[in-house]
This record gives C-alpha cells, structure tokens and sequence, in this order.
C-alpha cells in the first residue's frame, strides 16, 4: 500500500483541478500564441535532455524514417475503425496526436527519457533507468497480481516497449507458454512494434480499449502501463468494463501511471507542470480521478495501490471468481 509519508501528502498536486493555479496555467494554455510556444518549448526540452543523456533521439527517427516500417501500415490498420474524438487531439506536442508518423518515430526515445526522469541523481544510463522502471511494475505484479499467467493483453502499448518487457518478464516466471498481444489506437505505433518484434512473438492489435472485439474471458492479466493519465475518465471507466468483460474469473487488471500523491509530481517547478500540462490534454482529469473507485464501480475488487517508484504507482484489481 502507500506509505504514511505518501498518505500525509495532497491526493493532487495544486497544479491540477479546479485551484487557482491550474486555472492560471490553463488560461496560458488556453491561449493560442502562448500555447505554440509551450507545445514546441517543451518539445526541445524534452530532445535536449534525452540526447544529453546518450539517448539517440534524432538517429533513431532517422533510422527508422530509412527503414521499411512503413510496409507494415497496410497489414497492421483497421479500416473499419472510427478514431474516437478524444484521439484526435494535438497531444505530446504533435499536431495530430499519436496518429502520425513522427509521434511512432519517437516515442521509444521518449519512453526511455522518461524513465531518467524518475532517478535523475542516481546516474543510471538510460538503458538501466528503463530496466529498473519496468521490473519496479513487475515486482509489484509478482506480489499482487495472477500467479498463473497464460493470456496478457497490455492495452495502450504505443510501439511495444512495454508489451516485450510484459512478455519476457512472464515468459521467464510461467511454466507454460505465454501469449500476449499488445493493443493500440494508432497504426502508427503498432507498425514500429511490429518491426521491432523481430521473432514474432506478440500479437498485436488495432482497437479501441473500450471496444476491443475480442470474446469474454478471453485473458489472465489486462496492464495499462502510463496509459490513463492520457484519457478522459468516461473513457477510463468504460475500459475498466471492458477489462472485467475480457478477464478470466480472479485474473488481474494492473495499472502503472503518474502517482498524483508522489512528493517530485507534487513539486514539479512551475515551467515543468506548465510545459507537461501543454502537451497532456486530460491531465486535470486524471489527477483528480479516483482511480480505485472507478475499478470497483467496474466490479473489480481493490488489491492494492502501491508507490513503485519516485514518481509513479501500481494499481491492482481482480475480477472476483
């Protein structure tokens, strides 16, 4: 559970919701010419620290911008899928959202920055920031979630970083073979997943969360990993149904997001939430939503809410046998 020092602070930051502050900074954000410049400030800063920090940000785009990922498009896209309005958005600074090439091209170099985020004193490389961000979600998954695993689904899996580390984690605890398919809202980013997955391990899938057309019961484990904090929360319930739908009797949903009673997100400078709040269209929502009461409304049980790391917490719920 969360510690006594997490639980004696705030349940938000004062930077988000209906305070006085967030209103200022909406009102910033709010305002065209001022939001041009935050969107692309916080762009370069974002460039700037990954790269300063061995992170090949522009080569990477570069290499995959050279590569045949873009061949996978045609056999990895639903036509017959509608974008809902909400992913239609300008988000993480790109005028059309997650549905773009650019955004594809470089979200892993932006995973990877975000995970030195959560120990910037320790001096990890990038490549141990990110191991150690993935194994804190899975100790806390060893702990509380399914203890038998045959079926994942990691929803909202962008271009796979999460989905391989969920896969080789089990595949690796599990005495039978794992499937897992990973599920995205943008082509874009399941065609980067698919170049990566060089072995062909994972399935993966174009859907709609709240929508995904796959039968009842049909999985162990559901992960949202750093997924809700980018919906609005009418949308985040209705996947938690969905979820409980999906799940075999006593499997497990498990999120892993920003963690609003965290004391670093609490005490962001103010040029930092203000630059994070240009680019997080629902930022207000999710730091101001009850996560363990949507999971419950959804008829999930309650296992556990626990702070993985610095900056982030472990959500657990289970479907009732």
């Amino acid at each position: 559970m969360l510690s006594t020092d997490a639980m004696t602070l705030k349940l938000k930051p004062d930077w988000a919701g209906k305070d006085w502050l967030s209103k200022a900074v909406n009102l910033l954000i709010q305002t065209k010419p001022i939001y041009a410049v935050l969107k692309q400030q916080a762009r370069q800063v974002l460039i700037k620290t990954a790269e300063k920090n061995g992170i090949p940000w522009r080569q990477a785009y570069q290499t995959l911008e050279a590569s045949n990922t873009k061949d996978y498009l045609d056999s990895t896209i639903d036509p017959n899928l509608t974008y809902p309005t909400y992913y239609q958005m300008p988000f993480h600074a790109y005028a059309q959202g997650n549905l773009c090439w650019p955004a594809a091209f470089e979200a892993e170099s932006a995973t990877y920055a975000m995970a030195l985020r959560v120990w910037p004193q320790a001096g990890l490389t990038w490549e141990a920031a990110q191991q150690r961000l993935r194994a804190s979600f899975h100790r806390v998954l060893a702990e509380y979630g399914p203890q038998k695993v045959k079926d994942i689904l990691d929803v909202g899996c962008s271009v796979g970083i999460s989905t391989f580390a969920l896969h080789q984690y089990y595949q690796s605890t599990q005495s039978t073979v794992v499937r897992t398919t990973g599920l995205d809202l943008s082509p874009y980013m399941l065609s980067v997943a698919q170049k990566r997955d060089i072995n062909q391990d994972i399935t993966w899938r174009h859907a709609k969360a709240e929508a995904t057309g796959f039968l009842d019961d049909s999985f162990d484990l559901i992960t949202l990993q750093f997924v809700i904090h980018e919906l609005p929360r009418e949308i985040t319930q209705k996947i938690f149904e969905e979820a409980l739908r999906l799940l075999r009797p006593g499997g497990c949903i498990a999120l892993v997001d920003n963690n609003p009673q965290s004391s670093v997100i609490q005490n962001l400078p103010p040029a930092l939430f203000t630059l994070m709040k240009s680019t997080e269209p629902w930022s207000d929502d999710y730091y101001t939503f009850d996560v363990e009461s949507a999971l419950e409304a959804a008829g999930f049980q309650h296992r556990t809410t626990t702070a993985s790391d610095p900056r982030h917490r472990t959500i657990i719920g289970s479907k009732p046998i």
